[in-house]
């Protein structure tokens, strides 16, 4: 809900980052990692509603749906990829306290 407000990627971290770092600490969980998986959600959430592509769209004169289908196949291969290397490098960085 916030990314319709808020569409830069930065502006919600500074709305959201005392939530996320607090349930970071509360986890034990490093911190650099969990800005690097809320890095890949955000990357993956704009494949899903990719507002980057308005331009584009105008550009080419193209509708979305002739080019979600191949933001949507993008989406399917990467989610697992991102989820396989955030738990093998996860376990790479302990807590520091």
């Amino acid at each position: 809900v916030l990314g319709v407000f808020v569409p830069s990627g930065g502006s919600k971290w500074v709305v959201e980052a005392p939530y996320v770092m607090a349930a970071a600490h509360e986890l034990k969980v490093h911190l650099g990692w969990v800005v690097a998986a809320y890095d890949l959600g955000e990357a993956l959430a704009n494949l899903v509603q990719p507002s980057w592509m308005l331009p584009i769209l105008g550009l080419f004169h193209l509708r979305a749906r002739d080019v979600m289908g191949y933001t949507f196949v993008v989406f399917l291969v990467l989610v697992p990829v991102v989820l396989m290397l955030v738990t093998i490098l996860g376990a790479t960085l302990s807590y520091p306290l």
